[in-house]
């Protein structure tokens, strides 16, 4: 009787206990802290996602202002000490405003990705480890989403869902789940064909089971390095229908509202959409910074 392979037993005893070549979630990312300090853009980066962090947790602890109260005595004050980032035309204070609407918008951009993760990652397990017709059925349907612009088919589900910070948020996660189920698909089928799950259905484990244990977590590092490209994308594109009236509807703080709402006084107070508008841009290109980081590290499989 011929003898089993090394490799051929290691992968039977990881499908019976149940464990695969599977790493640390920071490592499995390619993320190395120490590598910050010789970089000095991403080094910023993270340190202004910290910081968004922190509006978006607590925006109490950075600013102790009420963002809707009103003081036409201070109607259109310019930057300065008692204001950061000066006032509107209503007099209230614009760097409170930015605070709280970027609380708003991460919340709201953190939604519509976790939307697009959980529907497209279901969509691609489905149809990469079915395969057959139902593979052919799920890709079919995502790529009818494809081919319609993400924005134009954001405004179609707002329009039907109606105005709202959380049915924006839902019409762009429901734009952005093709991307998902067409990374996880190709993982998906990757991994079918390992060694680990192929002794994992030799040895009797069940489709579940395999799909939690092994499929699952080792086509995570890069559905998640998408999800941090994603966060970015997604704010922006809550802000642009903000911007053309669907999202938060006033006096409710909100990035691409509050652009918006400035573009009238462009010209005797621009800090009303400078100020907005480098947050939304910050927060754009620091995600993508950082996704960017963590896709060129590798992302080990």
């Amino acid at each position: 009787m011929a003898q089993e392979s090394p490799a051929v037993t290691l992968a039977k005893s990881q499908a019976a206990t149940g464990r695969s070549p599977r790493r640390r979630p920071l490592a499995r990312l390619g993320f190395r802290p120490r590598e910050l300090l010789g970089r000095p853009l991403l080094l910023l980066a993270v340190l202004y996602l910290l910081l968004v962090a922190g509006w978006t947790v607590a925006p109490g602890l950075f600013t102790g202002q009420d963002p809707l109260l009103t003081d036409a005595s201070k109607s259109l004050s310019e930057p300065g000490s008692a204001h950061w980032f000066g006032t509107d035309n209503l007099g209230r204070d614009i760097y409170t405003r930015v605070v709280h609407g970027t609380r708003v918008s991460v919340v709201a951009g953190i939604l519509a990705v976790a939307l697009s993760l959980v529907v497209g990652s279901l969509l691609g397990v489905l149809a990469g480890y079915a395969g057959g017709w139902l593979d052919q059925v799920l890709m079919r349907l995502v790529e009818v989403l494809v081919v319609i612009p993400g924005l134009l088919l954001s405004l179609a589900v707002v329009s039907i869902l109606g105005f709202g910070t959380t049915n924006v948020a839902i019409a762009v996660g429901i734009a952005g789940i093709p991307s998902f189920a067409r990374v996880v698909r190709a993982e998906v089928l990757r991994i079918r064909g390992s060694t680990y799950v192929s002794a994992a259905v030799t040895s009797g484990h069940r489709t579940p089971s395999i799909l939690l244990r092994h499929v699952v977590p080792n086509a995570s590092p890069p559905v998640l390095v998408l999800a941090a490209l994603d966060i970015g994308g997604a704010v922006l594109s809550i802000a642009a229908l903000s911007f053309l009236g669907f999202g938060a509807a006033p006096p409710a703080p909100e990035l691409g509202a509050m652009v918006s709402q400035g573009r009238d006084y462009i010209a005797t107070a621009w800090w009303l959409t400078t100020f907005p508008g480098v947050a939304i841009a910050l927060l754009v290109l620091s995600t993508s910074r950082v996704a960017r980081a963590l896709e060129r590290t590798g992302v080990p499989s």
